[in-house]
């Protein structure tokens, strides 16, 4: 099991919603940052083979369909304990350092089937599972509360839950600490990663609030999607949100995570978001304890690219059939 120091839910912080209601975001300065990151070379390309298999890391494994079984979760599983092949680890000389992804995410009836795959391949990694009406939210408090509890009893370790947008879009904030508070104890000592779900948020001004009551209420970590919003992870919300985590650290000295998640699909796209963090947080953050990105699709494309640099050459779809 991971180390995430100090359970948050034991010293949670009173909604001071004095200080949330002055909150102003300055838009443009938030857009010239962005652009500013998105034009940069991230990463020399020497470096790009470690920065790739350090983005492995990070990765919430995830399969979030409506036709998921337990065969394609097993598949999942096995693919998160073995993310890149073993004999291009090797040319690299990683293969003995036990590489897999942070997390394997999945829906609550999926769960078990997860905990049971990664039990039976003598895997350690956590089951996170979503959950309060995921995607949307738009369920009684109670049915959300009990999805919640049913996860935790079936195995999840992390719970990434969906706010309720319209708390937000209201303006009732100390609604929504509220609710997110239920949602901290019904998670008992398994991991609370809160879904803001930005891009239905209506302003970056919001994005900030919503980011700063989440985490007063106890969230171990803020994700910026669902990833079936219209718009999901963008650099302009994280920014928001990476400061939001740094104002919060340096009013209370707690460090809380960030996972961008949602059209994160290729390799070149997870340099960037670790640039981000490292720029934004530092290297701190670096690490599965502070650092997630939700995806389904990107370790892929960051294996093609470890077996261009070891090989010289594409993989063929049959070199990486279990991509």
């Amino acid at each position: 099991m991971r180390c995430w120091g100090k359970r948050s839910f034991l010293n949670q912080h009173p909604a001071d919603l004095s200080w949330i209601s002055k909150i102003q975001v300055n838009q443009p300065a938030v857009l010239r940052r962005a652009e500013q990151i998105q034009a940069r070379r991230v990463v020399k390309k020497e470096w790009q083979a470690a920065w790739l298999l350090k983005a492995v890391t990070f990765i919430d494994l995830t399969t979030l369909s409506g036709d998921d079984t337990s065969s394609n979760v097993q598949r999942l599983c096995y693919k998160a304990k073995y993310p890149i092949r073993e004999d291009l680890l090797k040319a690299l000389n990683v293969h003995d350092k036990g590489l897999t992804t942070a997390a394997v995410c999945v829906y609550p009836a999926r769960v078990c089937d997860a905990v049971k795959a990664l039990k039976a391949a003598g895997s350690t990694i956590p089951v996170a599972s979503v959950a309060t009406g995921f995607p949307a939210g738009q369920t009684h408090l109670k049915t959300r509360l009990e999805e919640i509890r049913l996860a935790v009893e079936d195995g999840a370790t992390e719970i990434d839950v969906v706010i309720n947008r319209t708390l937000v879009l209201t303006g009732q904030w100390e609604a929504l600490y509220d609710e997110i508070r239920q949602f901290r104890k019904t998670c008992g000592e398994a991991h609370l990663k809160t879904i803001l779900a930005t891009g239905e948020l209506g302003s970056l001004t919001n994005v900030y609030k919503a980011s700063m009551i989440a985490m007063m209420a106890g969230s171990d970590f803020i994700k910026t999607s669902t990833g079936k919003e219209t718009v999901n992870a963008t650099f302009p919300v994280a920014i928001v949100m990476l400061r939001a985590i740094r104002d919060f650290f340096w009013k209370t000295g707690n460090k809380i995570g960030f996972k961008p998640a949602g059209g994160i699909r290729s390799a070149k796209d997870s340099l960037a978001w670790l640039s981000l963090i490292k720029e934004e947080l530092g290297d701190e953050w670096l690490t599965p304890e502070l650092f997630r990105i939700g995806a389904s699709t990107l370790l892929s494309d960051i294996e093609r690219q470890i077996y261009h640099h070891v090989t010289g050459r594409y993989a063929a779809y049959h070199d990486l059939p279990m991509s």
